[in-house]
């Protein structure tokens, strides 16, 4: 990897990690916000099948879900029929906070793709997509093939 790549790599890492207003007034990660709209867009999932699908250790979502608790975002309640099982649920303040987070979404991809174009032709743009689509599909690839080790480096 050239020195760009780390510079990207950290430099996005630690962006999804900073606290980011959406409008709403509480700042979140985008990893917390992300998380809020998958439960927004997933009614009844739970930190099992988020751990699941992210990838993510139990542990390092429950924190995450706690804040989003603790902020009055979400509320856990058992799910029926398994009482081991935490159904998660927004409240209204979630709801509002994920659909500020939609459009925000929305209206960022927008400026950043304007931003791409101006300095990138058509095909240079399409050809990037392209390859993020391609990297996304070899790490989901690897994940199955051999998940990550669950603690500290897992998260």
């Amino acid at each position: 990897m050239e020195t760009s790549d780390y510079q990207f790599v950290m430099g996005y890492t630690n962006y999804i990690l900073s606290d980011h207003d959406y409008g709403q007034g509480i700042p979140l990660t985008m990893i917390e916000v992300h998380t809020l709209t998958y439960i927004e867009d997933h009614p009844d999932v739970t930190i099992t099948e988020l751990s699941q699908i992210w990838h993510k250790t139990k542990s390092a979502l429950s924190q995450v879900i706690t804040h989003l608790e603790r902020e009055g975002l979400l509320t856990k309640s058992r799910k029926e029929g398994n009482a081991r099982e935490m159904r998660l649920e927004l409240t209204e303040l979630g709801r509002r906070m994920s659909r500020a987070y939609k459009r925000y979404d929305t209206e960022d991809i927008a400026r950043t793709t304007a931003e791409l174009r101006r300095e990138c032709t058509e095909a240079e743009v399409d050809a990037f997509y392209k390859v993020l689509s391609v990297y996304n599909r070899v790490m989901e690839d690897d994940f199955q093939a051999r998940p990550p080790r669950r603690g500290r480096r897992a998260r």
